[in-house]
């Protein structure tokens, strides 16, 4: 089952494989003189192992973008006697012709090669070593395989004038490959002759040959009695094409489906030709006729059609040659033909656009080696889950998650499939979904925004990502989804509503973790990103929503770590917050965000001094009447207050204001605040506040501490009680009773602090026995 089968963990071979190959040079290899990879002496291991390793790190260097290639990595498998290859799947530029050279003497079984469009046709005479053992082979896209680079002049200096050129190997034939039965050379180049190429092959079992023209495959009929499967995918066929398929008597599978966009055919299905497959390939348990135009109405007239339940059975179906058949087919693909939507398909699958179903069996169907197609299907996909709700939500993910990673340079999928993740990742489908799954959907929405700076998939991706919780669900990918969101901020000219979900995601990601993670990201530039977007919201003068995160971001990631209170500090953060507070004086939830972060600040020792000067003390005082976002305001510019005066007279290095007349309007502020206020702050530590009660210099930096204390317990007693214990508070508070500098009223409130922790702590009490 599906459900079953997203949920259960990686297998120990998956993890042992991807460590291996993460980590070579600690495990199988070592280097030789600093740069190439060799095998240790005493490794041996079976074509279990070296397949999945060699497949593996293929699916590795195109999905991961972390993961280094290794230039000798296929050399590791050159010797038969210590590493055996059977089947191997190799794609696009990652494979050369130096590394198909390197594994030569291998006894490969099965060798796929799909749009590995850097083989010359050097690849071609490497393949012959293979001839004797290999049974399956693909050559799918590999356009340049059959061109060999020729120098016309001969002598090295006239390659300057005459540069080599490509030629077509005409001479090039399958003899020797005596084992082989299925070959696909789909999207073969024109000028070989397929004819002359396959003649030697004694008794193919399977041939593709998409998307290649040939007008006449009368010589297809040499293999009659061997032929199970054949592929014409966007072949324009004529009459001659149908009398040839028609003597294939042994297919099982046929696919003459084409791209209905791709170019003009003139070729019509009718349901003459229909019959002749039915009635002469009596094997056949899979057709592919998507994309056809149907010359004449081949369906049963509607009125018996609509008769009784949906049936799968030939003698019912509204297809009329279709009731020719012994039993139902497999699969029939009517994937952008108007029989999909017909009531009686005499198949178990079906691909088409009519359901989810059918859209689902198309993705399936086609996104190996037709990327064209499948983006229109994911494009039907995307249109279900945004209107209605998606039945199969496991597979359609699955699905859009395989076709993704398979196709990370193709822009149309990269968009539609995005454009999916999104509703198939919402909410309401957020019960169904196994970690396993959703970490993958991170990593190609990862993808997806490395490959792409394209605004739609950019915008798709980081919508995706809101689909998460942040930063826990994204912790695994932290350093490269910070970057990635960095990037595209720092981007001169960005869309406005990617650049709001972008801060909003950078805001969600440094709130509530550790503060190593905080200075990682700090160090990644995260601070300057964050002033360089508030200067050019100030310019514009635009208050919006990207300002208040950003100033929001800068309060979480300055929490309890210095070293990004000080880059604040270094990058004339104080001078942007002046500014803003003069250009935005009514906009409260922005001085709320910037008195946060500089409380922040304030706690730093060492940096209190550069607060120190008559602007900023008289912007805190007068911010101490703030009734902005009720008491936040006032609350934060008071515990800035406090830090400094915390520092004792002799650090007070200004004239104006007065410390006494500050000191003074702090008192005021802090009595006129609701002790129920109910707060926009959480706390991880009362480190910072609690190292304000022992002592005795500042006494009204000592109230503020207790204040806030008392606020916090009394209003969220479940979350701040145990903060509190946990912290060595209630010690802290007990001494601060018995001194004789701190102010009756501070002690009275220190009592009710722990008064409240005590009946918290009795309340709590397991007594269970």
């Amino acid at each position: 089952s599906l459900k079953m089968a997203s949920d259960s963990p990686e297998s120990l071979m998956t993890l042992c494989t991807d460590y291996c190959l993460r980590n070579l040079e600690g495990t199988l290899c070592y280097l030789l003189d600093n740069e190439t990879l060799r095998l240790h002496p005493d490794i041996f291991l079976p074509s279990e192992i070296c397949d999945k390793l060699v497949n593996e790190y293929v699916e590795l260097v195109k999905t991961d973008s972390i993961f280094e290639p290794h230039e000798s990595f296929f050399t590791l498998f050159s010797d038969p006697r210590s590493t055996r290859l059977a089947r191997i799947h190799l794609r696009e530029h990652i494979v050369q012709d130096q590394d198909l050279e390197a594994i030569r003497k291998q006894d490969l079984i099965e060798l796929y090669l799909t749009n590995c469009e850097k083989l010359t046709a050097k690849s071609l005479q490497t393949l012959v070593s293979f001839s004797h053992t290999l049974i399956s082979l693909s050559l799918f896209g590999c356009c340049n395989i059959f061109y060999e680079e020729e120098n016309p002049g001969g002598c090295e200096d006239d390659c300057l004038v005459n540069p080599t050129r490509q030629v077509l190997v005409k001479d090039f034939t399958f003899e020797g490959f005596s084992r082989l039965r299925f070959l696909n050379l789909g999207r073969l180049i024109e000028g070989v002759n397929v004819e002359t190429l396959l003649r030697p092959l004694a008794s193919l079992a399977a041939l593709d040959l998409s998307g290649i023209q040939l007008n006449d495959v009368g010589f297809l009929t040499q293999w009659k009695d061997s032929l199970v499967s054949l592929v014409l995918y966007n072949m324009d066929l004529s009459e001659e094409h149908i009398q040839v398929i028609a003597q294939l008597r042994k297919l099982r599978h046929l696919d003459i489906s084409r791209d209905h966009l791709s170019s003009y055919y003139k070729f019509k299905l009718t349901r003459r030709v229909l019959n002749l497959f039915v009635e002469n390939l009596v094997n056949l348990t899979s057709l592919d006729i998507s994309g056809h135009t149907m010359l004449e109405n081949c369906t049963i007239p509607s009125m018996e059609e609509k008769m009784g339940q949906t049936s799968i059975e030939p003698a019912k179906s509204s297809i009329a040659p279709f009731r020719g058949l012994k039993r139902p087919l497999q699969f029939l693909g009517l994937f952008e033909t108007s029989l999909c939507r017909l009531t009686h398909i005499p198949a178990y699958k079906v691909s088409g656009d009519k359901n989810e179903e059918q859209v689902l069996n198309a993705i399936e169907a086609y996104t190996e080696h037709r990327p064209e197609i499948t983006s229109r299907a994911i494009n039907l996909l995307f249109d279900i889950a945004r209107i209605e709700r998606c039945s199969q939500l496991l597979r359609a993910l699955q699905l859009v998650i395989t076709a993704l990673k398979c196709h990370k340079d193709d822009k149309n999928i990269q968009v539609t499939g995005s454009a999916a993740l999104f509703y198939l990742t919402n909410s309401e489908y957020r019960m169904e979904q196994s970690v396993k799954l959703r970490r993958q959907v991170i990593q190609v929405v990862l993808n997806g925004m490395e490959s792409y700076q394209e605004v739609t998939v950019q915008r798709n991706c980081c919508l995706t990502l809101c689909n998460f919780s942040i930063p826990e669900e994204l912790e695994f990918q932290y350093r490269r989804v910070n970057e990635l969101l960095l990037n595209i901020l720092n981007q001169s000219r960005q869309d406005e509503s990617i650049q709001r979900i972008a801060v909003h995601l950078c805001n969600a990601l440094v709130c509530q973790v550790d503060n190593d993670h905080k200075e990682a990201v700090g160090k990644m530039g995260f601070v300057m990103t964050m002033l360089k977007l508030i200067q050019k919201k100030l310019a514009d003068k635009t208050c919006d929503q990207v300002m208040e995160f950003s100033w929001s971001a800068l309060w979480n990631i300055t929490d309890e770590t210095p070293d990004n209170c000080e880059m604040f500090l270094n990058y004339s953060g104080m001078k942007l917050f002046l500014d803003c507070l003069k250009e935005f004086p009514e906009k409260q939830e922005l001085h709320r965000n910037m008195l946060g972060l500089l409380g922040n600040v304030a706690e730093v020792k060492e940096l209190r001094p550069q607060l120190m000067t008559s602007q900023f003390i008289s912007v805190f005082s007068n911010l101490l009447e703030s009734k902005a976002d009720g008491i936040e305001v006032s609350y934060n510019a008071c515990g800035v207050l406090s830090h400094i005066m915390f520092d004792g007279p002799e650090a007070w290095g200004i004239c104006e204001p007065h410390r006494e007349e500050v000191v003074k309007r702090m008192w005021a502020a802090i009595q006129s605040w609701d002790i129920n206020s109910r707060r926009n702050i959480n706390y991880r530590s009362f480190e910072p506040i609690l190292r304000l009660l022992p002592q005795g210099i500042s006494p009204v930096s000592q109230h503020w501490a207790t204040w806030a204390l008392y606020n916090l317990v009394s209003v969220y007693p479940d979350k701040y009680c145990p903060l509190l214990i946990k912290e060595g508070g209630i010690p802290l508070l007990k001494d601060m009773i018995k001194m004789a500098s701190a102010r009756q009223e501070t002690k009275e409130m220190a009592r009710k602090v722990i008064e409240h922790c005590s009946n918290f702590k009795e309340e709590n009490m397991d007594t269970s026995r």
